[in-house]
């Protein structure tokens, strides 16, 4: 699902936890698992394993997760660690900190970025 890189551990390979397409959840979530959101969630997504927001997802909500996978909307600030991915249908509104960032062609993004694995510059 990330590019065309085959990783060790593909995102969204074993989902712990689905929000179904005709399902709306408020409240906090946590989990050490892969999250995938295809209905509404409100309020605070914290995961050490890996978020999809699918294409009909809506989320408003903090999120915090190792890796994130967008196709539908998110309206909140996140926290990614390792790698972000906005496809062309997403669409995120609030800051992110994050390891990487991939926005596809046709995506929106409105907020502030602040990468945080820059490499520091040689100054000598």
């Amino acid at each position: 699902m990330f590019g065309s890189k085959k990783a060790s551990s593909p995102i969204g390979d074993q989902v712990a936890t689905i929000i179904g397409n005709e399902t709306s959840f408020t409240g906090n979530i946590a989990s050490q698992g892969t999250i995938r959101i295809d209905g509404r969630h409100s309020g605070e997504i914290m995961t050490t394993g890996d978020l999809v927001v699918g294409e009909n997802g809506t989320v408003e909500a903090l999120v915090k997760a190792r890796n994130a996978l967008i196709a539908g909307v998110v309206k909140g600030n996140m926290e990614v660690s390792d790698k972000l991915e906005l496809l062309p249908t997403a669409k995120v509104y609030g800051d992110i900190k994050i390891g990487t960032l991939t926005i596809g062609e046709g995506a929106v993004f409105r907020g502030a970025c602040n990468m945080v694995n820059e490499v520091p510059e040689d100054n000598n």
